[in-house]
């Protein structure tokens, strides 16, 4: 036990809190201990890292926007694909090219 401590109190549903009390008493160490360590790497890294279930993630408004738009650019052809990075390069050299000689993009 801590010489110098807190107590939190935290709501839950009692199905997580008995499936997370078996799950430490599995791997030997107490729940308060499993929580504890999850603060202090909290705290230390100032993230919050959540595993989810592909089934369980929902994307925003806006990313479901984005995704629509990406879907039609890539439809209507106006998505270009490079093996590498030398390709892309000559790609844009040769745009920037076409834009300086006809005064436009086309």
């Amino acid at each position: 036990m801590l010489l110098n401590s807190a107590t939190i109190t935290i709501k839950t549903d009692p199905e997580t809190k008995s499936a997370a009390q078996k799950l430490a008493e599995q791997l030997g160490i107490s729940l308060s201990s499993v929580l504890n360590s999850l603060m202090k790497e909290f705290v230390r890294t100032k993230k919050l890292e959540v595993g989810l279930k592909e089934d369980e993630l929902e994307l925003s408004d806006y990313a479901k926007q984005a995704l629509a738009e990406s879907e039609e650019d890539v439809k209507a052809g106006r998505v270009y694909s490079f093996g590498d990075t030398k390709d892309a390069v000559q790609f844009l050299r040769d745009r920037s090219e076409k834009i300086e000689k006809n005064g436009y993009e086309s």
